[in-house]
């Protein structure tokens, strides 16, 4: 639509949008190309997994990627943002047992491993990747043309040939160890995949007999079902009570085992009895003193949590937590139950399954860490990598310092299966590329890896590697990383130990963690608790600009979010608010042929509000500079719209009707003008907003059909327009006195409409002199029927009452003698008065009582204190307002 066509008069977002994201995808507008002559920018997208659908998180999460993208896009530089999914194992093999239960009334097991993967795949085609879909509603300007997917064919190489090398190098190797399993997935989990809730539980306190029939130790327990695993009973080495007693033996209770007393200092005597029954197979602490001890291993669960055949004929097959019952039931019966404790404690539960996950002693593969993690600590301590904000270095540090070995193999079928082959006739392992070919009875290994193995190489395998490709090139090291902070372990710090070690080189320059969104009550969101609102109803209602401007706005850095979709009333105002802006300026005429740069002839005669408004644009253009620099977006937010809310909508374009309205070479230099400074806060804004933008900017003629605003280059300072501060000192004195007498008149609620006169003493003669210059300008803010101006003291006598605000050039006072009955104002402020006095003195005598304030709940003992300080507040202005009738 050219400039000569209307603006419609209220911003449909739907439309546009809808219109927008297909006209950019079809040109290509996303696509990156290695480019010798132009600066690379690139950067990953964290793989969302492909059963996800898009949340708020996300949201944050992308609309801050998409702004360093089409940012650095705009700065003239090669930007490519690279997409793509996660195969997410444990998840999708869920979801799509679930579907084939429901619609078919079958299952992996009963399908086989070869066609229940066909199946997966077969889902993932028709459902898998939503989000991927639903992140272009949110208009992210991904390289679409580079989606990858971790199960493809290429990243599946990649993932074949580390596993090989870091087995080759003897850091990947197959062991007994502790891990986290789910008796749902029946599979190992890692550590993210455990949620921590805190729940109502039991310290059961059991007799363990001492063999010799001379007493009894007291121990206590959280599961008692996993005492059959029980190997010994450890006591401190120091603790007077019960150091005679190491070496000799106790009676497992319900079994026909004994077992020892050993000296251990991990049983504090501070800590319950002292005695700690030592079950190595199923907790961490008791597996590292069963190594220092020599003690036997006892798994006593099978895959689904419910008790083997260890622990006896009465509860081999039982559920564990019928175990439980049980095992407390028998120890009643024969007299060792002690006491009860009702406790609340943290139970780690699967994130997949919803239960409570067991820690128990299996055969996995492992990856050691420990030199992995070397360079990767270096690159982060010597600054070649920075984080912001840069506390969660510490956080890297001291998991980095005191990392573990990974778990990285897992008991499903959907995922990378594990290239190690065995053969049964000899026991010999193979570990390869490719199937071994020597000859024997050979069969690869069942587990899959952890979908994290496939994502630590996220930022190298999605540009080719292991091939040598010209992406890989120029693309790679990537710049910055966007993620959240509750996988710097998992993600993160696995990522900069994979580039360093397969690259030799940093996978990323800067990452920024961003904030977690949580709702109005502080509460994180979740289905669960129903405070997870859909985006994609938030971008119908609002708009997707108004919800990535209005998410961005409340996320100070390093610190949560309070989300509500009220508050994307913020961005689909501020939408309509710029919208309205072009609408008016549309209506003024033609647009200027110099929007670009301000001819000469123009600069050399700007009027002191425009050189005003030229000022806070080079200000506002360095300072959103500097803070995408340094991944401060939540201050280019504000200042973005500080900009155009109130410097140049509120008060240029009003103050600009003036020569707008005296026609002729006047009019033409404010036009010109408000088009340059209109087209700067356009492309300022796009990388935030960038439907509206590119739709302003065609409507308004800055763009040509076919181009798109972004590849329009990015504001610079141009300082086009010297200022004097002085001048800029006396115009912002000039929009001070303006808000003082607007808010004269808002006080005695007279309408916007109503012609009024005022009255300024001007502070010297000086700014006496610049205010009756600003006469017409002053009398259009302030849409007064008159102003006088003076160095005299104002005239009560000859006025009457009036009202005033002190400012920096003078004194505005508003007479009311024409505009109000003064005797009934003054009546009826003394009645609001009398009010307000009584209702405070209430507040505060219900809130200096003891009796109140400990019984109430916090919110509600907050809301009074608040509404008092509301209302205290309202005093004092009614106050104000009986001193200006006196």
């Amino acid at each position: 639509m050219s400039s000569h066509e209307p603006l419609p008069r209220a911003y449909e977002p739907a439309a546009v949008e809808a219109k927008w994201f297909p006209t950019w995808e079809k040109a290509g507008n996303f696509h990156g190309e290695p480019n010798p002559d132009k600066k690379p920018y690139s950067i990953v997208i964290p793989p969302p997994n492909v059963t996800g659908i898009l949340t708020l998180g996300h949201v944050l999460n992308n609309t801050l990627q998409d702004i360093l993208c089409r940012y650095h896009r705009m700065k003239g530089e090669e930007v490519c943002w690279f997409p793509g999914t996660d195969h997410a194992g444990i998840a999708t093999e869920a979801r799509v047992e679930k579907y084939l239960r429901k619609e078919e009334n079958t299952g992996r097991d009963e399908l086989g491993r070869e066609e229940f993967i066909r199946r997966v795949w077969q889902w993932k085609g028709e459902f898998g990747g939503k989000i991927i879909r639903q992140l272009r509603t949110l208009g992210c300007s991904c390289d679409w043309e580079r989606e990858r997917f971790t199960m493809d064919e290429g990243l599946s190489e990649a993932v074949k040939k580390v596993f090989v090398e870091l087995y080759n190098k003897g850091y990947i190797y197959r062991g007994q160890r502790m891990i986290n399993w789910c008796p749902v997935a029946k599979s190992a989990l890692s550590d993210e995949e455990v949620i921590y809730k805190d729940v109502a539980g039991h310290f059961w306190h059991f007799r363990y007999p001492l063999a010799d029939g001379s007493g009894y130790l007291v121990v206590a327990t959280t599961r008692p079902e996993t005492m059959f695993g029980d190997t010994a009973v450890a006591v401190n080495p120091a603790d007077e009570r019960y150091k005679h007693l190491i070496g000799r033996m106790v009676k497992l209770p319900l079994t026909d085992r004994e077992i020892p007393i050993i000296g251990d200092e991990h049983a504090d005597p501070a800590k319950g009895t002292g005695c700690v029954k030592i079950t190595p197979a199923h907790d961490p602490n008791d597996f590292e003193v069963g190594k220092r001890h020599n003690l036997e291993v006892i798994n006593v669960m099978n895959p689904d949590a419910s008790l083997n055949a260890r622990c006896g004929a009465a509860f081999e097959g039982l559920d564990r937590f019928e175990a439980r019952k049980l095992c407390v039931k028998m120890m009643e019966e024969q007299g060792l139950l002690e006491k009860v404790e009702e406790i609340r404690h943290a139970v780690g539960y699967s994130e997949r399954g919803d239960v409570p996950i067991e820690t128990l002693v299996s055969y996995q593969w492992f990856c050691n860490m420990k030199e992995l993690a070397k360079p990767a600590i270096e690159a982060v301590k010597s600054g070649r990598i920075k984080f912001y904000p840069e506390r969660w270095s510490k956080t890297y540090f001291h998991w980095m310092e005191n990392i573990q070995d990974w778990c990285i193999s897992r008991q499903i079928w959907w995922g990378h299966r594990i290239p190690a082959w065995y053969n049964d006739e000899n026991g010999e392992v193979y570990v390869g590329l490719e199937a071994p070919t020597a000859p024997g009875k050979w069969r690869q290994e069942e587990d899959v890896l952890d979908t994290w193995f496939s994502s630590w190489l996220w930022p190298f395998s999605i540009m080719g590697w292991p091939k040598e490709t010209p992406e890989l090139k120029y693309f790679y090291p990537t710049c910055d990383l966007v993620t959240g902070p509750d996988i710097i372990f998992f993600w993160v710090a696995r990522m900069i130990m994979a580039g360093c070690e397969f690259m030799k080189e940093i996978p990323f320059r800067n990452v920024y963690f961003t904030s977690i969104i949580r709702d109005e009550q502080g509460r994180k969101l979740s289905k669960s608790l129903g405070n997870s609102p859909d985006p994609l109803d938030v971008i119908a209602t609002y708009g997707a600009d108004a919800l990535r401007f209005t998410i961005v706005y409340i996320a100070p850095v390093g610190m949560d979010i309070r989300y509500s979709n009220e508050k994307c009333e913020i961005g689909k105002t501020f939408a309509n608010k710029l919208w309205n802006a072009c609408r008016f300026r549309q209506m003024q005429g033609e647009v200027s042929k110099e929007f670009r740069e301000l001819p000469a002839d123009v600069a050399a005669n700007l009027s002191g509000d425009e050189r005003w408004m030229l000022a806070r644009l080079d200000a506002t253009i360095e300072s959103i500079n500097a803070a995408l620099a340094e991944f401060r977006f939540h201050s280019a937010a504000h200042e973005l719209y500080e900009l155009v809310w109130t410097s140049f909508c509120d008060w240029f374009i009003e103050a600009e009707k003036v020569p707008m309205r005296a026609g002729g070479a006047e009019k033409e230099r404010a036009l010109t003008v408000l088009d340059y400074a209109l087209f700067r806060i356009l492309r300022l804004l796009h990388p935030f907003m960038p439907f509206i933008t590119e739709e302003l900017a065609h409507q308004m003629g800055f763009v040509a059909e076919g181009d798109s605003i972004m590849y329009e280059p990015y504001p610079e300072s141009d300082s086009c327009a010297a200022a004097d501060p002085a001048e800029l000192e006396r115009i912002d004195g000039k929009f001070e006195l303006v808000k003082g007498g607007r808010f004269l008149k808002a006080s005695y609620n007279l309408p916007d409409g109503r012609k009024v006169k005022f009255h300024i003493k001007a502070v010297d003669a000086a700014a006496l002199e610049f205010l009756s210059r600003e006469e017409a300008s002053l009398k259009s803010l302030l849409n007064a029927e008159a102003i006088e101006f003076s160095l005299d003291e104002f005239d009560f006598a000859k006025h009457g009452a009036a009202p005033s605000q002190i400012c920096k050039l003078g004194t505005v006072y508003l007479p009311l003698a024409d505009l109000i009955d003064v005797a009934a104002e003054r009546v009826k402020l003394e009645k609001q008065k009398k009010d307000l006095e009584g209702w405070i003195a209430g507040s505060k005598a219900k809130l200096s009582n003891e009796r109140f304030v400990s019984k109430a709940p916090a919110q509600v003992v907050a809301d009074a204190k608040l509404k008092l300080a509301e209302m205290e507040e309202k005093l004092a202005r009614t106050l104000d307002l009986l001193n200006s009738l006196k």
